[in-house]
């Protein structure tokens, strides 16, 4: 086999939680080009509906949208077998849903706290478990964890000790599973994205000034990232071309976490 057709995705089933909008749409995005079919749960089901859509009629994939929480294990449950009653299968899974709320640790109520880490944290587990069962009967699969750089550094100068806590959490929880499941030929690997600029945070980049200013200086490549510059690493980890890759960290942050 050619290195190039490692990175083959056709007939797969792709499974990205929150991929409605942002870096998850981006990453699903890279999956299709490759020949994945693509599911989309989301909270937001009109969304995902749209990127469903777009997807299926640009990339010629199949494509489905299904309203999920993935804090909740019914409808996580009930997502997977949707899955696997229309396709037969998931050959790949990116637990990308997450929120942050910034505050300060004093300050922060204990429902703000339990919500990131309920979303960010248990959601993985919650997703990955269930999926993580067929794939265990399939005796194959690959898993990415979307965690964040600030999961092995502390952001500065903004307060946000509740997603820094639950995205080290993604990782240890990356490396436990990827030990537990090598034994399946399950994969499991963590990407860890630096700053980005998504639709969401765009006005925010290009205003410039205070907090902006102090994170682009702490950056050498002095930029954010793009959301697109995510899905050549996406389709690495999801594809046979990372064969040997499990367990592992993929820092994706113009150089932050070098420093």
């Amino acid at each position: 086999m050619k290195v190039l057709d490692k990175f083959n995705l056709k007939g797969q089933v792709a499974i990205v939680t929150g991929a409605a909008t942002g870096l998850g749409k981006a990453m699903a995005t890279a999956l299709a080009q490759a020949g994945s079919n693509i599911v989309i749960p989301d909270v937001n089901l009109e969304a995902a509906e749209k990127t469903a859509q777009e997807l299926a009629e640009n990339e010629g994939i199949e494509a489905i949208a299904i309203k999920m929480d993935v804090t909740k294990e019914d409808e996580v449950n009930a997502m997977v077998e949707k899955v696997v009653e229309r396709f037969g299968k998931i050959d790949i899974l990116f637990n990308n849903a997450g929120i942050v709320i910034n505050g300060k640790a004093e300050e922060t109520s204990y429902e703000d706290w339990y919500k990131v880490i309920d979303i960010n944290l248990n959601g993985v587990f919650l997703v990955s478990k269930a999926v993580g069962k067929v794939m265990i009967e399939q005796k194959k699969g690959s898993i990415v964890n979307i965690s964040s750089m600030s999961g092995i550094i502390v952001n500065t100068p903004q307060c946000q000790a509740s997603y820094n806590a639950s995205k080290a959490g993604v990782i240890m929880l990356t490396k436990s599973l990827a030990m537990e499941w090598a034994k399946h030929n399950i994969r499991v690997n963590t990407i860890a994205p630096g700053y980005m600029k998504t639709e969401l945070t765009k006005k925010f980049f290009e205003s410039g000034g205070g907090e902006v200013d102090t994170w682009l200086s702490m950056t050498p490549m002095g930029r954010p990232g793009n959301p697109e510059e995510l899905g050549a690493i996406a389709l690495y980890l999801a594809s046979d071309a990372s064969s040997f890759a499990t367990g592992s960290v993929f820092t994706i942050d113009g150089g932050y976490t070098a420093l």
